[in-house]
Parts: C-alpha cells; structure tokens; sequence
C-alpha cells in the first residue's frame, strides 16, 4: 500500500514523463488515495491528458480535478470559429450517423447533443472536438437511443470482466434497471475499475452507468 507521498511522488513523475503536459503547472495533492490537480493548463486536450495520466497510476482512489483552461493569445478563438470547426471535424468522423449531433458553443466550452446507437460513438464524437483550437471544455449530452435486454445486458458484462483479467470480478456486482447499469464492489487499483466501467458502456444499449466500485486501499 502507497502512502501519500509515495503516491503523490509517483503522480508527479508521470506528469512530468507525459510530453503533452507541462506538469510545472498543475499542483497535485493527495489525501487517503484521493488526488487533486489544480493549476492552469493552455488547453483543453493537455488538461484531459493531465486526467488520463493520473487515472493510470495504481493506488488512486479518487481524482477531483480543478484545474483551468487558460488558453494563450495564438489560440484564442471566438464561439462561431470553434463551432464551425467542430463541425467539420465530426462531419469527417468516420463512425458517427451523419447530422446526428447538435453543436452549441458558448465561452470555449462545446456542448454536444443528439442520438446515437453505441457509447463508443458518443467518445468518437468527444474526441473529433477535443484537440480543436480554442475548446476550453467539453459537456458530452449526446444520449444513447438503442433498445436494450436487462438479462442480456448483465451476461454480456460479466463475461467482458471475466476475459479482461480482472483477477476479482467475481466482486464486482452489476445491476441493471432500464438501459442503466449499477456497478459496485471492489478492485485493487483504479485501471481495472475504468476498465470495468468501459466494459458496462460496451454492452449495447447502455445509456448510463453508475460506477459505485471502490478502490481497496
């Protein structure tokens, strides 16, 4: 078991290893397993990326992120400009039903509305925009509109645990009500309890997925 500093010192060098982020700038602090950044980044997609790094290190419980997006003169751009690039970009996505997604940009932050059939599409749609210039934020409303089967649901998810290696599915316990997935139980890290969470979002149908599961620590 990590203690904080332990985990704290492990954070900061892989902020430090990832090269899309200037990790001079984020402030981490760690308290019982839970983790905060805090800062300002130049871009949205370094501050996704400052995230992403965190959640790969073993030991993180929780991540609590307050960091800002404080974009640098060359990369300021007005609403109409970030919309009609995110227009473009998911025009040219090459899994997503054409004039499925809605676009409203307001302040740098893209909020994305419509249907589609499968969770992987919603991140498709996500990721298009992310790297665009001048997108401060993100706010993914794009829902999920399949028909799904609740016994279906729950084997489909159980067996992707299973053949994912997570050593301690049989801990994990799924609920299914509707298209919503419960997840909860225990997993040693927080890798497998992504990972058992994007196995809940592949079943198709799932339109929202509740991860209850904690990090034993």
């Amino acid at each position: 078991m990590k203690t904080d500093q332990e985990l704290k010192n492990d954070i900061l060098a892989e902020l430090r290893w990832e090269p899309s982020v200037n990790a001079e700038q984020i402030g981490v602090e760690v308290k019982d397993g839970i983790v905060t950044l805090a800062g300002h980044v130049n871009s949205y997609v370094e501050k996704w990326a400052a995230e992403q790094a965190v959640q790969k290190i073993s030991g993180v419980r929780a991540l609590a992120v307050e960091m800002d997006v404080k974009l640098p003169g060359l990369s300021q751009r007005n609403d109409a400009d970030v919309a009609r690039s995110a227009d473009s970009a998911l025009e040219w996505a090459t899994n997503l039903p054409k004039d499925s997604i809605k676009i409203q940009v307001e302040g740098g932050w893209v909020s994305l509305t419509g249907d589609v059939e499968w969770e992987y599409q919603r991140r498709e749609a996500e990721g298009a925009v992310r790297n665009l210039m001048g997108v401060k934020g993100i706010n993914n409303n794009i829902s999920i509109k399949s028909a799904v089967s609740v016994r279906g649901v729950k084997v489909e998810i159980t067996e992707a645990l299973k053949r994912r290696a997570i050593i301690d599915s049989q801990k994990i316990t799924v609920e299914v009500h509707g298209a919503d997935v419960t997840l909860s139980g225990t997993v040693d890290n927080w890798a497998e309890r992504e990972l058992a969470m994007h196995s809940a979002w592949s079943a198709a149908g799932v339109k929202n997925v509740q991860n209850n599961i904690i990090v034993s620590y």
